[in-house]
């Protein structure tokens, strides 16, 4: 780290064995600039994604800035973030094949979980429960689950993810095993970000990767870069067949061939034309069109038929619509619906009461009604007003005689 050889590979110096394993070494433990560029832009494209899924979870508005991708190792981490402070580990089970690490300090865990919960945020007081860290491995499920669907996106396959698991971890001075990671306990991949929650929160989240793990999604990442390039160039690792060059037909388009023609059908030209023909002559098609100059004004035949068609234009004409239809057409088409069943309603009267009236209903309890005695009543066929009538009786039943029928 500080540039100093330790015993050991100043040995292996001497011995004239170990200069190749001493490079292969500090290769595992770094990373290329393209390497670093393209972790920086996954995790820039993920980690907004999961921004979007916090704020929706905290119903606050959630920002998580550009990524800072650097090389750390544990004592880093003693000396640069609170203790104690929540690891969530995130293992792909589809897709990748790896896992990282997602560290959250303690107060931020509380102001998120208590946004969850309902709360205003302002609760981070008292120690940090199981029921914090269920609440903490949802939100950060959710959150990396939407991450994941952004990898998915770029990468062009599918990319999941097991539940994250959620623990308290105090950063011991000194790794002794336990549930830290393997990875941990060397050098690797520490990718921080700016996470801001409202006025709530200003503080950092962080992401470790192993250094296989970073390296494997860079050459994914590559891969999907180089297929989405053959396929916008529309290039092709096939080779070209001899055939297929010298079989196909030569253009009337060609831009060099035709200015030949052109430049030699000047030549032939009267000479009061010469000075305009020769700053003419070599001009591309396009060029002259753009002068202004007319070639049927220079007495020139006119361009080949493959390199310009006439086409006739003409107003489109469209055949009046006509009512072909007859009545007996019409009356046939009427008596399929014939047998459909409709509502009959009569209606004899209406009126408008309140709630508390109406509560006061009971048995002897006369309502009385918009209509006059002796008017006539309402017919409505499915709440269609159609008709009017009378009430009269049928033997036990009322029915209704029709007097008059609505237009």
């Amino acid at each position: 780290m500080d540039g100093m050889l330790s015993q050991e590979e100043i040995n292996a110096l001497l011995n004239g064995m170990g200069t190749e394993n001493i490079e292969t070494a500090a290769d595992l433990e770094s990373l290329t600039d393209s390497e670093i560029d393209a972790l920086g832009e996954m995790s820039n494209i993920s980690m907004g994604t999961a921004a979007t899924t916090l704020s929706s979870l905290v119903n606050q508005k959630v920002t998580i800035t550009t990524p800072m991708v650097s090389y750390a190792k544990w004592e880093d981490l003693l000396s640069a973030y609170d203790r104690p402070c929540v690891f969530i580990q995130i293992y792909y089970k589809d897709g990748l094949d790896g896992n990282n690490i997602l560290v959250l300090k303690e107060k931020d865990v509380k102001i998120i979980t208590d946004l969850m919960m309902g709360g205003d945020g302002k609760n981070s007081e008292g120690e940090l429960s199981e029921l914090h860290l269920s609440a903490i491995g949802e939100a950060m499920n959710q959150m990396m689950g939407s991450a994941s669907t952004s990898l998915s996106s770029m990468l062009e396959k599918k990319v999941d993810i097991s539940p994250p698991v959620a623990s308290l971890v105090d950063i011991p001075e000194v790794i002794d095993g336990g549930d830290i990671a393997e990875f941990l306990k060397g050098r690797f991949v520490k990718v921080s970000f700016r996470m801001v929650i409202g006025d709530l929160v200003d503080s950092e989240l962080m992401q470790l990767y192993p250094f296989d793990f970073a390296r494997d999604l860079y050459e994914q990442f590559m891969r999907y870069t180089e297929t989405e390039t053959n396929a916008a160039t529309g290039y092709s690792q096939q080779p070209i067949k001899e055939e297929q060059v010298t079989s196909a037909p030569v253009q009337a388009t060609n831009n060099t061939s035709f200015t030949q023609d052109m430049g030699n059908a000047m030549n032939m030209q009267a000479p009061q034309n010469q000075p305009q023909m020769k700053q003419m002559q070599g001009m591309p098609l396009q060029g002259m069109a753009m002068q202004g100059v007319s070639l049927q004004g220079m007495g020139m035949q006119q361009a080949p038929q493959g390199m310009v068609q006439n086409v006739n234009i003409a107003p489109a004409q469209f055949q009046p619509f006509v009512n072909t239809g007859s009545p007996l057409l019409q009356t046939e088409n009427i008596d399929l619906l014939l047998d459909v069943p409709l509502e009959v309603t009569v209606e004899l009267g209406r009126t408008s009461k309140s709630i508390r009236e109406i509560l006061d209903f009971a048995p002897g309890t006369i309502v009385e009604l918009n209509r006059l005695a002796g008017e006539p009543i309402d017919v409505l066929v499915n709440g269609k007003y159609v008709a009017k009538g009378e009430v009269v009786v049928i033997e036990e039943a009322f029915g209704i005689r029709v007097t008059d029928i609505i237009k």
